[in-house]
């Protein structure tokens, strides 16, 4: 690897490390990674959770909607499309939805911002990532015997 292209990836890989902390910030102020949070969300004791992600798929609605309208293309150069998602349906998916949501109520953490509570000292939270390690690896090891 050259040293321009070196440099270029270390700068890119900066940009990402950058939005990503300060994605993880907006994250805690905002508590959206509060566990009392989402205890109020999963207890339907408080609109704040059902706002933020109801305000979520309403940003993707209207970007997606104004990115496809726009013309815009991606990176490579092709048009910007996002695939028809299949709903799936069966066992899986219920069972699957079901051990997701009491992980997500037990622990009070989503798995994807569980980073960004780690990140703001709330280090009990290295227990849950080591369940979804864990979780995936079991689920890796068990897919092959699994009704897919």
């Amino acid at each position: 690897m050259s040293a321009p292209s070196r440099r270029s990836r270390v700068a890119e890989t900066a940009l990402f490390v950058l939005l990503g902390a300060g994605f993880g910030i907006v994250l805690v102020k905002a508590e959206i990674v509060s566990w009392w949070r989402i205890q109020e969300m999963f207890r339907f004791q408080a609109f704040h959770m059902y706002g933020v992600l109801g305000s979520a798929v309403l940003t993707a609605v209207v970007l997606t909607w104004l990115l496809r309208a726009a013309g815009v293309k991606t990176v490579s150069g092709a048009d910007f499309h996002v695939p028809r998602k299949e709903l799936g349906r069966g066992t899986r998916y219920w069972a699957g939805g079901t051990v997701f949501g009491i992980g997500w109520a037990a622990s009070g953490a989503c798995p994807g911002p569980l980073f960004a509570v780690v990140g703001a000292g709330v280090l009990s939270f290295l227990l849950a990532i080591a369940g979804a390690l864990l979780g995936t690896f079991v689920y890796a090891h068990t897919r092959p015997h699994l009704p897919h």
